[in-house]
Parts: structure tokens; C-alpha cells; sequence
């Protein structure tokens, strides 16, 4: 009898040890309301980050509609100022070349190559006009905004040349009027005596 509780006894702490083990190990348990708020919270990183792209292009949209504004504001600011520079230059040949071809000082070989001088630079300022109107208006030179914009500056710095070589001309030749005009009254002078 003896072996027989104490087999009885054995057994029962083994089926203790055992049961007691097999609860602990028991089924997973999955929380999910963890995996649900960790599935919204990815979406809503993903649409996050929808937007901000969406955003990103956007802004480089609007920089180049700001590049393309300004690329146009600079040639219409070239254009202005080629206009008023070749109308500086017809106001000097209209009005001052006029005064200096009818002074009585000027010889007449001295009125061809006057006229020729002031003709070659009226001339090209007519070619660079052209060239402008070529440059606005036709999409055969296929040319960026930016491009455009740098030839219109080049040219307007031309223009601008031009008008410093007429208005130094026209200076030139009034120089020597009155310093021919001085010295007919000089040799006026020395017959009177």
C-alpha cells in the first residue's frame, strides 16, 4: 500500500507540474485594437505624404511661372530701353546732324563723310531693331525665355553704344564748328585792322 500512495502522491505533483506548465504556455493572445490604431496611423502617413508631394510640385510650378515672369519682364525692360536709346539716336540725327550739315564751317567732303558715318550707325541700329522683332515674334529660333533675355540685354548695351558714339560725334563736330566758327571771327578780326 505504501507504493501505492506513494505512486498516487508522485503522480498527482507531476500532473500539478504539468498542468500548471501547460496553462502559462496557453494561446496567444492579440491585442487589436494596437494593430487597427497602427494601421490608421499609417495611412494617415501616407496621405501625408501624398499631399506634401502634391505641395512640393506645386511650389516648383509656381518657380518657374516666377523664372518665366521675370525672364519677360527682363526683355520688356531690354525692349523699353532699345526703344528710347534708337530714339535718342533719330533725335540726334533729326536735330543735330541737321544744325551741323547746315553750318557754314563744314566743307563739303566733310558733309559725304559726316552723313556716311552717321548713316552707317543709323543702319545698324535699324539691323538690331530687326533682329529684335525677328528674336519677339518667330519660334523658329527656338530660344528659352532666358536666352531671349540675354540677347535683348546684349543688344540694348549696343543700342546704348550707339548712342554714346553719336552723342561723342555730334560733340566732335560741334567742336569744330565753333572752333572754326572762333577762328573765321579771329581772321575777320585781323582784316579789319
Amino acid at each position: 500500500m505504501k507504493t501505492t500512495i506513494r505512486k498516487l502522491f508522485l503522480s498527482g505533483i507531476l500532473l500539478i507540474f504539468v498542468s500548471a506548465t501547460s496553462t502559462g504556455q496557453g494561446m496567444p493572445v492579440y491585442d487589436n485594437t494596437n494593430f487597427i490604431s497602427l494601421a490608421k496611423s499609417l495611412i494617415e502617413s501616407a496621405k501625408q505624404t501624398s499631399q506634401l508631394l502634391k505641395t512640393v510640385q506645386f511650389l516648383k510650378q509656381q518657380k518657374e511661372n516666377i523664372e518665366k515672369v521675370n525672364n519677360v519682364i527682363r526683355q520688356l525692360k531690354a525692349v523699353r530701353e532699345m526703344a528710347k536709346n534708337n530714339q535718342r539716336l533719330f533725335d540726334v540725327v533729326q536735330s543735330d546732324l541737321r544744325q551741323i550739315l547746315n553750318s557754314p564751317y563744314i566743307k563739303q567732303d566733310e558733309v559725304n563723310r559726316i552723313s556716311k558715318s552717321f548713316n552707317a550707325i543709323i543702319e545698324n541700329s535699324l539691323e538690331g531693331l530687326d533682329y529684335i522683332d525677328q528674336i519677339l515674334s518667330s519660334n523658329n529660333l527656338k530660344m528659352t525665355d532666358a536666352e531671349r533675355a540675354e540677347v535683348l540685354k546684349e543688344k540694348e548695351l549696343q543700342s546704348k553704344e550707339m548712342v554714346a558714339e553719336i552723342e561723342a560725334k555730334t560733340k566732335r563736330y560741334r567742336e569744330i564748328i565753333a572752333f572754326r566758327e572762333l577762328q573765321a571771327k579771329i581772321n575777320e578780326r585781323e582784316t579789319s585792322y
